[in-house]
């Protein structure tokens, strides 16, 4: 159930520590659908209090690849909003001031042991077969001796004192349902402010999701093993946690775990491949979202229903209709390269649809064949008209069809391969020549197609030779559209001009 007192808030908290990655844009994905489903809104945090491994430039890749997916935050970096900043480097000292919080109430403590000693202690530890990670030497300082070692500048961390946490119970997750506390597996008083001044991933979220209001974190599987840490932290500071949605975790279709390191996941590396970025968030959304919802938490509607099947084609506003968390699978779920290719073919057939859909596919063709010679709009939107259906990626035109912006190539290998065989081909072509350069009618209102079976007809060769006979004239291709459609996008001129310069097969 969601908490009806407040206005829903979530955010997307990614690290700059490299490009936007597929999982990343998935986790964006579903705070947009749940945020806007329930009349919310969400944020952009960066998370860069893991300085050493921060990218430059990876916030404005990162803000690129969410603007090109169209996925439109509400509040954060370029936005501003009531809870700026949203970058966490930038928020220290409201860190440091919770940090104290949790020293003064003796929730947590100073810890003063050098890197070496912390080796050495854990090796010890681990020897002995106990599975605790530090022997808690800093707990017992005396208030004096921390005092004058702050002042004498030693460096320290500030740890939680996990012998000393209030009671607290785990709330069920969004997706998982209930959880087994796993505070056992945690490190033992686990670092909560670091050398440098900066804190943790689990301080900095906790603090940060209260401060800004957040109703309810949804984030990946990854985060499960530290919820125990985060509830801990909530209860210690005497504040209200929001609900928790973890995401299953997305494979490669090895089964691997997709990764930064692995490549092949960085978000802006599809829209330079000419991946639609509905085609995409479609392909990401359905992506462990398909189990009827059973068994599971009731829809605000109290009725049950189906979620829908990982190739169902869906508009962003159909996905924010449609998306429940309790429809979300337990599992790890593979992502499908194939369903991608499904997905963003019918896309791109649906945009066909409207001629604003086309002129924008149009625009972004000229883009990939902008150093050819017919690079109109007008001209383009024939081409994937055309070549509708066959289309997976608008990348794939000029070389599903290159005749359309460039001579044919004869002397390719596949031009030979048709010619071989064919005989009477300059007959066949020059009929069809003639025939069209006595046409006096509108080019666009030729029945082009037609025309082309009267004139083989009269050739009395084969139908499928003769058809193969124009192909290789008009594209030396062995597929394609079909020879009127060809006819219809070269234009008279062209068309014209390319039968009477067929060449014949050697």
């Amino acid at each position: 159930m969601i908490h009806p007192a407040s206005k829903v808030l979530l955010r997307f908290a990614p690290s700059p520590t490299g490009a936007l990655h597929l999982g990343g844009l998935r986790t964006a994905l579903y705070n947009h659908l749940f945020a806007k489903k329930h009349g919310g809104e969400w944020i952009l945090r960066i998370e860069d209090t893991d300085a050493a491994r921060t990218v430059p430039g990876a916030v404005e890749r990162i803000r690129e690849a969410l603007e090109w997916a169209g996925l439109e935050y509400d509040y954060g970096p370029g936005k501003g909003g009531p809870h700026a900043p949203y970058v966490q480097s930038e928020r220290l000292d409201l860190y440091h001031s919770y940090a104290q919080k949790l020293l003064d109430s003796g929730h947590a403590y100073r810890c003063f042991c050098s890197p070496n000693r912390l080796a050495e202690t854990r090796e010890r530890l681990a020897r002995s077969g106990s599975y605790s990670t530090y022997d808690k030497a800093c707990l017992h300082l005396t208030e004096e001796e921390v005092a004058r070692r702050v002042r004498a500048g030693e460096k320290s961390v500030i740890r939680m004192n996990d012998g000393h946490l209030p009671s607290r119970s785990t709330p069920p997750d969004l997706v998982f349902g209930p959880l087994k506390d796993s505070h056992a597996s945690l490190p033992t008083d686990p670092v909560l402010l670091k050398s440098d001044l900066f804190p943790t991933y689990h301080l900095a979220s906790v603090v940060d999701d209260h401060e800004m209001g957040i109703t309810q974190v949804v984030r990946g599987e990854e985060w499960l093993p530290s919820l125990s840490l985060h509830l801990d932290l909530y209860a210690s500071l005497s504040l209200t946690p929001p609900q928790f949605a973890h995401l299953p975790i997305l494979l490669n279709p090895d089964g691997t775990k997709m990764s930064k390191r692995k490549g092949d996941v960085d978000v802006l590396d599809f829209k330079r491949r000419g991946w639609e970025p509905i085609a995409i968030l479609n392909w990401l959304a359905l992506a462990g979202w398909g189990i009827p919802q059973e068994d599971a938490q009731a829809p605000s509607s109290g009725e049950a229903k189906q979620a829908p099947d990982s190739t169902t084609l869906m508009s962003l506003e159909q996905m924010i209709k449609e998306f429940e968390l309790s429809s979300l699978t337990h599992r790890r779920t593979v992502l499908d390269p194939v369903k991608l290719q499904y997905l963003n073919k019918h896309h791109l057939i649906k945009s066909m649809t409207t001629d604003d859909g086309l002129l924008a596919l149009a625009e972004k063709v000229r883009d990939i064949v902008k150093e050819a010679q017919y690079t109109s709009a007008p001209y383009i939107k024939d081409v994937i008209v055309a070549l509708q259906g066959r289309l997976t990626n608008l990348h794939e035109l000029p070389i599903l069809a290159p005749y359309f912006f460039v001579d044919p190539d004869w002397a390719s290998d596949e031009a030979h391969d048709m010619s071989e065989g064919l005989s009477s081909v300059q007959y066949v072509v020059s009929k069809l020549k003639e025939r069209l350069a006595t046409e006096t009618s509108i080019w666009s209102a030729l029945d082009l197609s037609n025309i082309v079976r009267e004139e083989v007809r009269k050739t009395g060769f084969p139908s499928k030779q003769c058809m193969m006979i124009l192909r290789h004239a008009l594209s030396g291709m062995k597929t394609g559209p079909g020879v009127g459609d060809i006819l219809r996008v070269l234009g008279r001129d062209r068309a014209i001009a390319r039968l009477a310069n067929a060449q014949p097969p050697h």
